[in-house]
């Protein structure tokens, strides 16, 4: 399977290329940005480069797909969006994102949100995307929230970071759900 380039009206989603990896120590280098991301924050380019790797290799093994959020008008790249175990077999995956502090309040993430529901249920023919998020992260479930996925429950101890065990909301839209939001 080829990589899918998605594009919004803002916004491009593009196959992450190593010349990235400097965005990505940028950014999860920012504690502002890992504090809600479940792994503790990047110090060096070596980290960067094999979060990079990893992305890349759950394309080709088909248990994830990572987009680089690039905007259109200027090709700054904002950060990324993705599934993450990815089962297609069981129809069914979880969406993770992220972006630099500079792109927050704008919308991109909702924006490009849409566009990976769009892509995970009309061509990869999924029947759930989840989410998780921690509970302290109110920004990101009320964007879920917004986009019509609904509120499962408290996973308990779910995230470890930093040391700790973190408890978890899940969230989860279904196809239908996605169809009839329309």
């Amino acid at each position: 399977m080829s990589f899918p380039i998605l594009e919004t009206e803002r916004l491009q989603l593009i196959e992450l290329q190593p010349a990235h990896a400097v965005h990505l120590l940028n950014q999860f280098s920012l504690k502002d940005v890992t504090r809600y991301y479940g792994m503790d924050p990047l110090t060096s380019i070596e980290q960067a480069e094999k979060l990079l790797e990893n992305m890349k290799s759950g394309f080709s093994s088909k248990r994830s797909i990572r987009w680089g959020i690039q905007l259109k008008e200027t090709k700054e790249f904002a950060g990324t969006i993705g599934l993450n175990n990815l089962v297609l077999n069981t129809k069914r995956c979880e969406v993770g994102y992220d972006l630099h502090p500079d792109f927050w309040s704008k919308g991109y993430i909702q924006e490009a949100l849409q566009a990976v529901l769009a892509y995970s249920f009309n061509e990869l023919k999924l029947a759930r995307v989840g989410a998780v998020t921690f509970p302290d992260n109110e920004a990101s479930w009320k964007l879920l929230l917004k986009a019509g996925f609904s509120k499962e429950g408290l996973l308990r101890n779910y995230l470890f970071q930093l040391g700790e065990n973190h408890d978890a909301f899940v969230f989860s839209i279904t196809d239908l759900e996605f169809e009839n939001k329309k």
